[in-house]
Parts: C-alpha cells; sequence; structure tokens
C-alpha cells in the first residue's frame, strides 16, 4: 500500500459512485435503490456499472420528487444481496470515491451489514465534496451542480445515479488539475487532504507524529510540504518543532517556522510530506 500511496495521481485507479435511496436515514430502515460507479485512471474509462435494486419497502415522497424512481421500476430489480457482490468485485483494488462520500458510505455500509458482508480490507475512500470545499473556499454553496458550474464541468443534475457519477468524474478531474497548479500530485496527498477517516490514515498520522517527536528528542528541524486550508496554498516550510499538541481529536504541530520567522501551528492531516534535516 504504501507504493501505492507513492504514485502520481494518473497511475491510480478510481471509482466514483453514487446511490440514489428510499429516504437519508439508513438506521431507521432507508435502503438503496440504485447503484452506479465509473472506473478509470487518469482520463481512461476503465469499465462502468449500474443496477437498481429492488429495497423492498416504499420509496419515500421526499425521495421520489428527487430521483424519481417509481415501485414499479424496482418490482424486477435485483436485491442488494445480489448486487453486492458484483459491486465489490467492481470496486476491488481502487480508491473509491463521491460526492459527499459520508452518505454513501452510510448507505453502502448499511446495506454490508444487513447482508453479512465484509468490507473489502483496506478501502480508502477519498470525498469529492471535501476536495470542493478545501480547494475552492469561499463558494457561496457546495451542491454538486453549483461546484460542477464554477469549474466549468458540465453541471445538469439529474439526480439519477449514473449521471451524478458522470457529473462528479468531471468535477473531480477539474479538481486534480487544480491539485497540479497546487503542486499535489501523488495519491498519498490526495488520500491524506481528502480521504475519509481510516485506519490507514490513522496510521499515516501516527508516522508523521513519530518523525516529529524523533526530530524534537534530536533537536533538529523538519522539512514539510504543508496545505493551508484557509488559503487553499501549499508550501515548503523548515520549522523547529517544539511540541505536539491534541484537541478535539485533532493533532498539531507547534513550532518555529522559518518561512514566517515565528512560532506556529500546523494541523498535522495538513501535512503532505515531512522528513528530518
Amino acid at each position: 500500500m504504501r507504493d501505492e500511496m507513492n504514485k502520481a495521481l494518473d497511475e491510480v485507479e478510481f471509482t466514483i459512485f453514487d446511490t440514489e435511496t428510499t429516504g437519508l436515514e439508513p438506521g431507521s430502515g432507508d435502503r438503496i435503490v440504485e447503484i452506479a460507479a465509473i472506473r478509470f485512471r487518469g482520463k481512461e474509462t476503465v469499465s462502468t456499472f449500474q443496477t437498481l435494486v429492488n429495497p423492498n419497502r416504499q420509496v419515500s415522497e421526499g425521495a421520489f420528487r428527487v430521483n424519481h424512481i417509481t415501485r414499479e421500476m424496482l418490482e424486477s430489480a435485483p436485491a442488494i444481496e445480489a448486487v453486492l457482490p458484483d459491486f465489490l468485485n467492481f470496486i476491488k483494488g481502487s480508491c473509491l470515491c463521491s460526492y459527499n462520500a459520508p452518505f454513501d458510505m452510510e448507505f453502502l455500509e448499511n446495506e454490508l451489514k444487513l447482508a453479512n458482508v465484509s468490507p473489502p480490507a483496506g478501502l480508502v475512500v477519498v470525498d469529492i465534496l471535501s476536495m470542493a470545499r478545501k480547494l475552492l473556499p469561499g463558494l457561496p454553496r457546495y451542491a454538486l451542480w453549483s461546484v460542477a458550474q464554477k469549474l466549468g464541468a458540465a453541471c445538469e443534475q439529474r439526480h439519477r445515479a449514473f449521471a451524478d457519477v458522470e457529473m462528479s468524474l468531471d468535477v473531480f478531474r477539474k479538481l486534480g488539475d487544480i491539485m497540479r497548479l497546487k503542486r499535489i500530485i501523488d495519491y498519498k496527498g490526495l488520500v491524506v487532504l481528502f480521504g475519509l477517516d481510516s485506519p490507514f490514515l490513522q496510521d499515516i498520522t501516527s508516522q508523521k507524529i513519530a518523525q516529529i517527536q524523533e526530530a524534537i528528542d534530536l533537536g533538529v528541524k523538519i522539512r514539510i510540504q504543508y496545505f493551508s486550508s484557509s488559503g487553499a496554498q501549499v508550501s515548503e516550510r523548515e520549522v523547529a518543532p517544539k511540541v505536539i499538541k491534541l484537541d478535539n481529536n485533532k493533532a498539531y504541530l507547534v513550532g518555529y517556522c522559518c518561512l514566517k520567522h515565528e512560532e506556529r501551528t500546523f494541523r498535522i492531516d495538513g501535512i503532505l510530506h515531512l522528513e528530518i534535516i
């Protein structure tokens, strides 16, 4: 996995997926009624996935007003138990992405639990909405169609799974162009900044904390590549680390910044790369 993390973005296979559901609350019994995905690498589409899913329950009026999926459309659709093996095989070995990934992942994880199926080991999930918020700070709204319009991408949101995946893919690629301009060029940088919390991300954070603590113990400086969320900028800095602080489950480095000639605080999850000098 560490070798994979050092790859350039265009060398990694991603899968963008989207779900349509009976409502907004899987904990209250809402289920997936449609799932779609596009697997790609760079500019090349590797494969596509699309199916309706029979949820064995009514689509709520609110959900129907959004996705226009009727009970009749779902009667002959496969059950989720038949869909999940094919979908899990489709995403295997790729980085899973979604626009507002926590929402889609909550539904997917609920369906996996109900079907007594384990999620793929080592699955890495990236939230495209988080990418938009961090790379395009200050927008009045971050609905998918609004961000697509801002980026000059196709922006007619039809609220069907495959159409939303196509729009999300266009947005992902244009945000990727912005990342490259900011010198965020590898897979690790993408996952560190925009990945959902996972054991793998926690391991990366632990490694960075261990390196910083080593520098503190040795009394030496570190060189970091740092993403500032306030200005959506990436900078190279030399820092004399003083202490590691925890606040609201977030880890911070406090140290003397040679670039700014003053003591500064850095979010450790904003450190893309780190080396001891």
